[in-house]
């Protein structure tokens, strides 16, 4: 190997200060930049725009977000790096191969090293660039922090109703008509929703209920029912299930008109709904939510109420 040539750094107190200074300097722009992103997040406007020759007009926020975290993030690689080359051990080290197990000699060596390696990266002996790494990788995690709040306010109980409530008709999905017993015969499946659904959808100006509101009304012979979630929850054989799948919320409508079964399109879930829409296939845990049904004074089938448990996958408020 040719003659290890020493760095200016080495040989130079006031080089090795330069560059501990440099280290150091870099580590606080990373925190500043950091400070930079939380302050951007919440003082430009999310709908400002700023031109970028030549890539014309762009979001400011998004501009001054991303300049800001690759500053951060970058500014610590480089100061890792430049600490390393300007600062830590330059000497060559051969390592020889050993088998697995070292005995407790070579691992007391290992731990000598390490130490005499914490030591001599003067990580303990330079202050100022122990305490600028500590803030900036302390303040690089803020920016994520902050950025959960885009994922929202928290549902609090939204999870736990849907907008049936007792008499809302059950309309057809597609063409949003009402729906008589007449018109289903045995075998029958059809995609329905509450009455009013576009109104809430509109007044909203979400599709919250849209996706907790959907069911499927289903007509069997009486007596191929096995059992139900509720006492005289159908009528005359005409059973209502949230259309929402128990496993990750996929809606489902694949129906096997000869066993009763209903599948999820998604990951296979299967669902007797002779027997409770219990699973009997595939990962969900729960069976799908029964919503009980009458009929109107004009003959239309209507909600006896809200569903009696939350619709859709599990979640961890769930009682």
């Amino acid at each position: 190997m040719p003659e290890h040539r020493p760095r200016r750094s080495d040989v130079d107190p006031r080089a090795a200060k330069r560059a501990e200074r440099q280290v150091g300097f870099l580590f606080l722009i990373s925190a500043l930049a950091s400070v930079l992103f939380i302050v951007a997040y919440f003082a430009i406007p999310k709908d400002e725009l700023v031109r970028v020759p030549p890539f014309g007009e762009t979001s400011a926020a998004n501009l001054a977000l991303g300049l800001a975290m690759g500053i951060a993030l970058f500014a610590i690689g480089a100061a890792a790096i430049h600490w390393a080359k300007k600062l830590m051990p330059d000497v060559e080290i051969v390592a020889q191969r050993h088998e697995e197990g070292s005995p407790q000699e070579a691992r007391d060596a290992a731990l000598s090293e390490y130490e005499r390696g914490v030591e001599e990266s003067g990580f303990k002996r330079r202050p100022f660039i122990a305490g600028s790494m500590i803030a900036a990788l302390a303040m690089a995690g803020l920016p994520a922090i902050v950025l959960l709040r885009d994922l929202g306010p928290a549902p609090g109980n939204k999870m736990d109703y849907t907008m049936w409530r007792e008499g809302t008709r059950i309309l057809i999905a597609e063409t949003k008509q009402p729906i008589r017993v007449a018109d289903m015969t045995i075998g029958t499946l059809i995609s329905a929703v509450p009455e009013g659904i576009d109104v809430v959808i509109e007044e909203e100006k979400t599709l919250d209920a849209l996706a907790k509101a959907p069911v499927i009304l289903v007509r069997l012979d009486p007596e191929d029912i096995k059992s139900q979630q509720g006492t005289d929850w159908d009528v005359e054989g005409i059973l209502c299930f949230s259309k929402i799948c128990t496993h990750v919320g996929c809606p489902i409508n694949l129906y096997e008109q000869q066993t009763h079964h209903l599948l999820c399109p998604c990951h296979q879930s299967t669902f007797d709904l002779a027997d409770s829409a219990e699973v009997i296939f595939g990962p969900a845990a729960r069976n799908l939510p029964q919503l009980a049904i009458t009929v109107d004074a004009d003959g239309y089938l209507v909600a006896q109420g809200d569903f009696a448990v939350p619709v859709g996958p599990s979640f961890w408020e769930r009682g």
